[in-house]
């Protein structure tokens, strides 16, 4: 079983590559593997609602390398947990642009995998900027896993965020969680809910 780590800051191995680390080693010691994507520091392109994706084209129509080699992780991932930095109390910009066209072209490859997300900021906006990430998981039924607190770590520096000893503690409880949950569900051998069709409706009356 593997866990899918994503950096979604510009920073490498800034503080949120400090959280994802500290849930990579407990994962290890679950005996789950994990691996950090980090979507880099370039510009990202944005989802453009040109429908091609739900039109016969296969994935994003715009194939540039972060989004390919994300669904190529994603592939191979059981599980996945998203790392942003909060910018104006919101994740990064780079990061939804590509969560945006990567859920909506590749929702069979997520759906039903549990999900989970961590941010980290200075001082404030940690909790608007998590209830976004958690959206990307609801509309494609993915458990959410929870730790003992919202899922944030605090630090403008990779050493200020290992003084956050409640940030880590909830770092390491997600981790196990979402380690408890797979080996739990791989167990149980339960297939999910056969899908209904899909009802889309809109509030125009015409």
């Amino acid at each position: 079983m593997k866990v899918l780590l994503v950096n979604g800051s510009p920073h490498k191995e800034g503080c949120v590559f400090t959280a994802l680390s500290e849930i990579s080693e407990t994962l290890k010691t679950e005996g789950i593997d994990s691996s950090i994507f980090w979507i880099g520091n370039k510009p990202v392109q944005g989802c453009a609602a040109c429908y091609a994706c739900r039109s016969g084209h296969e994935g994003c129509v715009f194939q540039d390398e972060v989004y390919t080699a994300l669904v190529r992780e994603i592939k191979e991932c059981d599980g996945i947990i998203l790392g942003s930095p909060v910018y104006y109390a919101g994740p990064a910009g780079s990061l939804c642009a590509l969560l945006d066209r990567v859920f909506f072209s590749q929702g069979a490859l997520l759906s039903r995998k549990p999900g989970a997300c961590v941010v980290n900021c200075r001082r404030g906006g940690a909790s608007a900027a998590f209830d976004r990430l958690n959206k990307y998981f609801t509309l494609l039924q993915m458990p959410v896993i929870s730790s003992q607190y919202w899922n944030s770590t605090h630090g403008m520096t990779p050493d200020e965020v290992k003084q956050d000893l409640e940030g880590l503690q909830t770092m390491r409880v997600l981790a196990r969680n979402m380690a408890h949950y797979l080996k739990s569900q791989a167990a149980a051998g339960i297939p999910f809910p056969e899908p209904e069709e899909r009802v889309s409706t809109n509030f125009i009356r015409v």
